[in-house]
């Protein structure tokens, strides 16, 4: 099944939308629509009416839905390294696509590093003043992209998704998807007007170290890599482990080879005993984020986020610790 065909693909005038990726149409590498860097001159963008009508993306969209739909969307460069603190500025000052504004990792998607984990969640305020800096508005639909198949785009999608924003999508391959599809870059940054956006009621859930040890759910998915999981290693974190009762579902393996995500259906059977109380967690609240968004795009209720994650259960000692499979 290919773009504009009916389907999972949402058709308006003009302008097609992907929420959720098809699985892949015979005859195309990794299931990826091609276009032209030709195409994209004579591409329409929607009217504001027709924009305004529109039902959002609020999981996934292709880099031609992307394309077909600029100028009126806006765009979010979230391209980082754990480690690197710099990487994310470099790339972006090297080329991103047109219109883009940049999150940072640490500066603008979390707050400083402490007892709370490497990664805690930001000032709700202080992002909401950092959405309006970007341009967004409460009607606006909004992708984010990166260049590691969503890894840390996935944690820019849940933050406006817990400040209530639904018109929130990641772009499906990220960056290479994008040069792939004969997508244009920009090299400076775009200025832009200030946006109207403001905190509504969150489309997420969180829960705390507090309420795991109270009423530890039926489902704990954790995201890391099994070396990191069953204690084999530990390149991070101080201490080596997981959360008693969890289960290791790699936030990796939501993606193909081509750094796609799977199927709808493929991720249906990542997650087959999804329960009402299933809770996410990673090494810091960061590719957790991925497995929720691999988790809505198969069609199951999305579950809950443990924010600080592994590298905040750790700060107490009196907190178990399990090792192994």
């Amino acid at each position: 099944m290919g773009i504009g065909e009916s389907g999972r693909h949402l058709v308006f005038p003009e302008v097609v939308w992907s929420r959720i990726r098809p699985d892949p149409p015979t005859g195309t590498a990794g299931g990826a629509s091609r276009m032209k860097a030709s195409d994209l001159g004579a591409i329409r963008p929607p009217t504001g009416a027709q924009f305004m009508a529109m039902k959002p993306a609020d999981t996934l969209m292709t880099a031609q839905a992307l394309a077909e739909g600029l100028p009126d969307i806006r765009v979010l460069d979230c391209r980082a390294r754990l480690g690197d603190p710099g990487f994310g500025a470099r790339v972006f000052a090297e080329g991103h696509i047109p219109g883009a504004q940049r999150a940072d990792l640490d500066r603008d998607l979390a707050a400083a590093p402490g007892k709370a984990g490497r990664h805690p969640l930001p000032d709700a305020d202080a992002l909401v003043a950092r959405c309006r800096e970007w341009g967004i508005d409460d009607a606006m639909q909004v992708v984010v992209y990166d260049d590691m198949g969503g890894m840390f785009a996935a944690r820019a999608w849940w933050l406006l998704r817990w400040l209530g924003h639904d018109a929130v999508a990641v772009l499906d391959g990220g960056w290479s998807a994008w040069l792939a599809a004969g997508g244009t870059v920009q090299q400076h940054t775009a200025t832009l007007a200030p946006g109207h956006f403001t905190r509504r009621t969150a489309l997420t859930r969180t829960v705390s170290a507090s309420d795991l040890l109270a009423a530890p759910p039926h489902l704990l998915l954790d995201a890391r890599a099994p070396e990191r999981f069953e204690a084999r290693a530990e390149p991070i974190d101080r201490i080596a482990g997981h959360i008693p009762g969890a289960r290791c579902v790699p936030a990796s393996g939501n993606l193909d080879a081509s750094q796609h995500f799977l199927p709808a259906s493929a991720l249906r059977a990542r997650f087959p005993a999804m329960t009402p109380d299933c809770v996410c967690y990673c090494g810091s609240g960061v590719t957790a984020a991925h497995n929720i968004l691999a988790m809505r795009v198969a069609g199951w209720p999305e579950p809950a986020l443990y924010p600080g994650s592994w590298s905040e259960w750790i700060e107490d000692p009196d907190r178990p610790v399990a090792t192994g499979p």
